[in-house]
């Protein structure tokens, strides 16, 4: 054995134990970390802005990867700190777990998600540089991973304050990327200006040769946000309902209105972020919403005796935004994103409650509305209730039909399973042929799947071709959900190279996102991509999967190939589909990712909801962006 004595023990200090695991600071080392940066240091700005000290903003994306921060708030301090003997900046940039968050004074809430803030930045970048506006002088440090290689030093005169952070993602800890994706940095910063009404932020992207620019300012903070996101959609209740209150210190803001479609869109928040697991404010609001929306059935007799809307009734086609600001947030959860401060829950419960109770009495016409809406929903959950008993499959014999369409797989391990759900019996015929029996199951689908945006639940269930896909899978729909029930962790989608093809993937997709989200999030759906051509040069044989590709290969084999397009996947035989499509050596399968569940509800509403004006406006903007359109 070797030894194992005090000496074996390493200490590590200061930023050395962030370089060593960063992962455990900053999530990951990939891109989401990568982009994490920049959040930690939007963070404090927003912080100075929550307080009251700064209203202007702006993130830059400079040529190079590098980040550029500026903000018009106090300036970081500069004197000297007490303990540590050396500039209050330089303190806070290499130490962990300092700062002025942690008194209660400097500032009443603060966001960033680990409260490491700008020190971790600072040691994960390549370099860092700080210029600090205050006391009518400008000041200036600079650090190379993490390590100051100059002095706090004065660089001029200041006729305002402010902070301006620079600094270049370092390449030997971000291996996998250093480029920042415009959109995700753009979505972020829209939805931070929308839940700190009044604050101006600017996002501009420079590394390109037109430079890109957005600026957010929203007065009306996150009633704005509900309009945002109900764009395009018929509204039941005119005018939004907004609550604000402040009680024990907790701040508590809550936009709501509901829409004519049948899809529910909560999305909660604390301190800025993002609490996609829910927790207590998404608890007692919930629980409000239902109690004074029986409350008010029952007093104007639009429910009958006996009758009660159940929470689900009460929440179809509502878009809300509950934003909570809380001077001491515990977070819980698996990702750390459900708020568990227990007094949470009453505080909403009450504020809302009462709130909401008196706008119902006050728009009586917004009230009917909203009620009728909650019955339609209620009527609706009762008739869904048997259809989705069907649903509920324990074998494939369970339903009548549904063995004949299903060849399932032998494999009864979810984690190896496949499942194709293939377009039509042609190519459902290819595929059961061509498969590997022993882990992948082909489900053909006949004709165009419903369009569950346009659909309630009652309908969806009694339409064949979605009965069979959720019994395939067995998780059960919507709210009763379990992804532990999932037969296949494999779900891919496998349609023609065509518009008809397309159309079908984006009605599946359509579904499994409003149905099946969780399948998503968990990276279980995918996107078969099958060849568009078939290449053969004497007896040299090649598959060709975009006209690109094509255009390559011709000019490599020279001569006259006889070239065969794929205009479906019934032209395929068994075994060339398994070849090019089905066989895990050779295939392409594209996973299919939510970055952003807002946008993509927003999408997904526009392309395939009832409003016309929005889908065409869509289509005005992006033709010139399409290709392989049928002729």
């Amino acid at each position: 054995m070797s030894n194992y004595d005090a000496s074996n023990i390493q200490i590590l200090e200061g930023l050395e134990a962030v370089r060593k695991r960063p992962g455990m600071y900053i999530g990951s080392t990939g891109s989401r970390g990568l982009h994490h940066l920049v959040w930690e240091i939007v963070d404090n700005s927003i912080d100075e802005a929550l307080g009251g000290y700064a209203t202007d903003i702006k993130l830059e994306l400079l040529k190079g990867e590098i980040i550029r921060v500026t903000d018009d708030g106090r300036g970081i301090p500069v004197d000297l700190h007490p303990k540590t003997k050396r500039p209050a900046v330089e303190t806070i940039l290499t130490s962990l777990h300092s700062g002025g968050k942690f008194d209660g004074k400097s500032y009443k809430v603060s966001g960033g998600l680990h409260g490491v803030g700008a020190s971790v930045v600072n040691a994960l970048s390549e370099w860092f540089l700080v210029e600090i506006h205050r006391d009518d002088k400008a000041y200036e440090q600079r650090y190379e991973r993490g390590i100051p290689v100059t002095d706090v030093t004065v660089i001029g005169e200041s006729t305002h304050t402010g902070t301006i952070v620079t600094f270049k993602a370092d390449h030997l800890v971000f291996t996998e990327t250093t480029v920042y994706e415009y959109e995700i940095l753009r979505n972020r910063i829209q939805q931070l200006a929308f839940l700190n009404k009044g604050i101006k932020i600017t996002i501009s992207d420079q590394r390109g040769d037109t430079p890109v620019e957005n600026t957010y300012h929203y007065e009306g903070g996150i009633v704005e946000y509900v309009q945002f996101l109900n764009t395009g959609k018929g509204k039941v209740n005119q005018e939004i309902i907004y609550i604000e209150r402040e009680v024990e210190g907790i701040t508590l803001e809550i936009a709501m209105q509901y829409n004519d479609s049948y899809a529910t869109n909560l999305y909660s928040f604390t301190n800025n972020i993002p609490t996609h697991e829910g927790g207590m404010h998404e608890d007692g609001y919930k629980l409000a919403l239902t109690r004074i929306l029986n409350k008010y059935g029952t007093d104007s007799n639009m429910l009958k005796k006996d009758d009660s809307f159940l929470g689900e009734d009460t929440r179809e086609g509502l878009t809300a935004i509950i934003s909570v600001k809380h001077p001491n947030p515990q977070f819980e959860g698996q990702t750390k994103t459900k708020l568990g401060n227990p007094e949470v829950r009453g505080i909403t419960s009450q504020v809302f409650g009462e709130g909401f109770e008196r706008y119902l009495m006050e728009n009586p016409a917004d009230a009917k509305a909203i009620t009728e809406k909650c019955l339609m929903a209620s009527r609706a959950r009762i008739a869904a209730k048997k259809a989705r008993e069907a649903t509920r499959r324990k074998s494939p014999l369970d339903a009548l039909g549904f063995a004949s369409k299903l060849a399932d797989c032998r494999s009864k391990d979810p984690v190896i399973s496949e499942i194709y759900i293939v377009e039509g019996d042609s190519a459902g015929g290819s595929a059961k042929q061509g498969r590997e029996s022993e882990y992948q199951a082909i489900l053909p689908l006949r004709g165009k799947v419903l369009n569950v945006e346009k659909a309630r639940l009652d309908k969806i269930l009694s339409n064949k071709e979605i009965l069979s896909l959720i019994q395939a899978l067995g998780t059960g729909i919507g709210d009763e959900f379990d992804a532990e029930k999932a037969r296949y962790h494999k779900v891919v989608i496998m349609t023609d190279a065509d518009i008809d093809g397309a159309h079908i993937r984006t009605l599946l997709l359509t579904f499994f996102f409003r149905y099946m989200k969780p399948l998503i999030d968990l990276g279980y759906v995918f996107i078969a991509q099958p060849p568009l051509y078939k290449v053969q040069s004497g007896k040299k044989v090649e598959y060709v999967y975009s006209d690109d590709q094509l255009q390559r290969l011709l000019s490599e084999l020279g001569g006259r190939p006889t070239i065969q397009r794929y205009k479906g996947l019934g032209e395929m035989n068994p075994e060339q589909l398994w070849e090019t499509t089905m066989d895990p050596e050779n295939r392409t399968l594209l996973q299919v990712s939510l970055k952003d569940a807002m946008d993509a509800d927003q999408v997904f509403s526009m392309l395939m909801g009832e409003e016309v004006e929005p889908r065409k406006q869509f289509i005005q903007e992006n033709a010139i962006y399409a290709n392989n359109i049928d002729a």
